[in-house]
């Protein structure tokens, strides 16, 4: 068999794939997203397809198969901070991710590739491939010395998310406790310029994690997200409001720019109606809570708090314009989700959102709250943009973001690793 058949044999092979999450519940935020998604269509690839995670647990489709990594799930709001069952504290790991935590520090993702080599040395599951998804703890050294191949999905540079917290925190104490929380970020940096590939999902993520990370360019490869169509699709039959807002928020974190739009609301409250409902939950008592009662805006904003996938398309479908005014993004699910759904959508520059977002919508700088407003009149006050936006939008996700393009080049990062390996 000549070289081009034998790779060309290797390509329609199956391979047993394992996907690696140390927090996996969609609501978490897109990793969760990630790990169910790309899972399916791996699987509809033909591939067999496991997820190994942590608390809280990854909502997979029939047909992947879930390993629970048990932890102490210390950021579980019924038990926040707390360990239930003491005598957990007779594992080494336990008791080093409980002194992290009181130290100051996230200990989740070093907490979860320890088990998980611990898991790998006593099983030796008979995965070909083993992707981690932006966890980059030191396990996957341990997971990569046993003869397992290993990549890795950084989706952006934490880093970017530290730089911007601390400099909204307003006392040492604050600038403090964002230093200990993302002490982690020097283990990442480690552990990713060790391995042989890393994934990203835009262009703009791959040269921010070349310069914070020091990877050279060579070892990262760009593959854009797909936008899940099964829940994010138009709906001619409802009846689209004039003046309503939608932002979907995941966090409550200054990254998601969410107190810029407030300011931008309140402004145009002042000249005409205006209404804004923010999928997400604030903190209680939180900086968002209380900018909504300084700007006088409770009777205009509403939170809808965590909604099903299933009532996505309904509340798009009711909006007037979908807004994404975070500070960074390494993609923009929420761009791209809204656009799925017909809706014009604004965002801003920061990170890769203009990559998704391309000319079907209108870009505006970070942090400003005047370029916002402006955007925001400039789809209240015109029917006629808002349809030719939102139809140029969904065409954009139905020609490029799809989650089975997304799984076929994931795949090709993985076969071209096991050839630098030499194996299938």
């Amino acid at each position: 068999m000549g070289i081009n058949a034998a790779r060309k044999k290797r390509n329609n092979e199956s391979l047993n794939i394992c996907l690696l999450s140390y927090r996996g519940n969609p609501t978490c935020g897109g990793q969760g997203v990630y790990i169910r998604y790309l899972s399916k269509a791996l699987l509809d690839l033909g591939h067999q397809v496991d997820v190994i995670a942590g608390p809280p647990y990854p909502e997979l489709d029939e047909g992947v198969t879930l390993h629970k990594l048990p932890g102490l799930d210390l950021y579980n709001p019924h038990h926040l901070f707390k360990i239930e069952d003491k005598w957990k504290l007779k594992s080494p790991i336990n008791v080093l991710e409980y002194f992290i935590l009181c130290l100051g520090g996230f200990p989740e993702p070093l907490a979860f590739s320890l088990r998980l080599y611990r898991y790998f040395r006593k099983v030796s599951p008979p995965y070909d491939i083993v992707h981690d998804n932006q966890g980059l703890a030191y396990g996957l050294l341990g997971i990569s010395r046993l003869g397992y191949p290993v990549v890795a999905t950084i989706h952006h540079p934490i880093t970017v998310d530290r730089q911007v917290e601390a400099l909204a925190a307003k006392t040492w104490r604050d600038k403090l406790k964002v230093k200990r929380w993302y002490s982690f970020i020097g283990m990442q940096k480690r552990v990713s310029r060790r391995l042989a590939l890393i994934i990203t999902i835009s262009d703009r993520s791959k040269n921010d994690i070349r310069a914070a990370f020091q990877i050279p360019a060579q070892k990262l490869r760009v593959v854009p997200l797909g936008i899940n169509t099964d829940f994010f699709y138009p709906l001619p039959d409802v009846d689209r409001s004039k003046d309503q807002l939608i932002v979907t928020m995941s966090a409550d974190t200054p990254l998601k720019g969410l107190e810029y739009l407030l300011h931008a609301v309140a402004s145009i409250r002042q000249k005409q109606n205006v209404k804004l409902t923010v999928i997400g939950e604030p903190k209680e008592n939180g900086r968002i809570v209380q900018l909504v009662k300084q700007l006088d805006i409770n009777e205009c904003v509403n939170f809808a708090g965590r909604i099903r996938n299933e009532d996505f398309a309904r509340y798009y479908a009711q909006a007037t314009v979908a807004v994404v005014p975070s500070l960074y993004e390494g993609f923009g699910m929420p761009a791209g989700e809204a656009m799925a759904c017909g809706v014009p959508v604004i965002c801003t520059s920061g990170g890769a959102l203009p990559e998704v977002v391309g000319d079907s919508g209108i870009v505006v700088p970070p942090a400003d709250k005047e370029a916002l407003e402006k955007a925001i009149l400039f789809f209240l006050d015109s029917p006629e943009n808002c349809r030719r936006f939102g139809v140029a939008g969904l065409e954009r996700v139905k020609s490029s973001f799809t989650w089975s393009d997304t799984a076929r080049r994931t795949v090709d990062v993985y076969r071209e690793i096991l050839d630098a390996n030499g194996r299938r």
